[in-house]
């Protein structure tokens, strides 16, 4: 039996597919999540010493900060892994588990948050202004740095759902720090759940956008960018091919597109140019290089006589 190596191996002719995505950097996740943990202690602590749920919101996104970016850190070593005999495409689908993962968890800290802004809207506690302030100021600070990290890695959606996560932290600074203000000069408590609340409802969109674009993904549905029907039709198109059907397009990994089908063809023999005329034009007019077709005589029954 051939090793898994030589079974993986790519041809002169095949793709340029990469199973796992080196221009990748583990770094960036790594700064993010050093910086995230370090804050995150600070903030828990104070948000529950000064009685804050606006702090309390950002202490608790922090902390699920910490927790994403640990998750987006361990899917990227994944990724990094070679195919092996029992997962011959290799483990770059652990990134959009791991987004997934990531924004159920959002989820859940926002139906959090709005519950308990909801309780404190009919019953107020009280809350140390100027605590609040001074510690929203200071993660505010920390998490524009770590949004800066993680923007130096626009490609992985891994990252991107990461950076969600930063971002809403980056808005409950801003609402926390608002708040902190609001309570010190004007004693209004009831600002500290409002914000909270507004800032929660801000999070949705971002978070339901990972999950949709994460679960496509997962259940390896057409990549948005790539027209299934115009993909059909332009293969049909190309001189040879009589008709296309059993077409599948979906992402190996995050940006990585593949395409597999049946094509029938009036001249068998003229195969190998069809073919090369078919894999130049996916490559140009839809992104499509990593490209398997199996070639059927049109209008014969049975099973195929060749493929690629």
């Amino acid at each position: 039996m051939n090793a898994p190596s030589r079974l993986h191996a790519h041809l002169k002719g095949d793709a340029k597919y990469r199973h796992q995505r080196a221009d990748r950097s583990l770094a960036i996740l790594a700064w993010a999540l050093g910086l995230t943990i370090l804050f995150a202690g600070v903030e828990v602590v104070a948000g529950f010493l000064s009685n804050s749920l606006a702090l309390i919101s950002d202490a608790g996104h922090m902390v699920t900060d910490a927790a994403s970016l640990g998750l987006a850190l361990f899917a990227q070593l994944i990724a990094k892994r070679p195919p092996s005999s029992r997962y011959s495409f290799g483990f770059g689908r652990a990134e959009a588990l791991a987004a997934f993962v990531n924004g159920l968890v959002m989820l859940a800290v926002v139906g959090w948050i709005v519950f308990e802004a909801v309780h404190r809207f009919a019953a107020p506690e009280p809350v140390q202004g100027g605590a609040v302030a001074g510690v929203a100021f200071v993660g505010l600070l920390v998490n524009v740095l770590v949004a800066w990290v993680l923007s130096k890695d626009r490609d992985s959606m891994n990252t991107r759902a990461a950076l969600v996560h930063v971002l809403g932290d980056m808005l409950g600074s801003v609402a926390a720090l608002a708040a902190g203000l609001v309570i010190y000069y004007t004693g209004w408590m009831q600002i500290d759940p409002l914000l909270s609340l507004v800032v929660s409802l801000l999070l949705l969109k971002s978070t339901f956008g990972i999950l949709r674009e994460s679960g496509h993904h997962l259940m390896e549905g057409v990549p948005a960018h790539i027209d299934y029907q115009q993909v059909g039709a332009d293969l049909e198109a190309v001189e040879g091919v009589a008709s296309v059907h059993d077409l599948h397009v979906w992402d190996m990994s995050p940006g990585e597109p593949a395409l597999t089908g049946h094509v029938e063809v009036h001249d068998l023999s003229a195969w190998p140019k069809t073919l090369k005329a078919i894999r130049a034009m996916l490559r140009e007019q839809h992104g499509i290089d990593h490209v398997t077709l199996q070639a059927e005589v049109a209008g014969r029954q049975g099973r195929p006589p060749d493929h690629d």
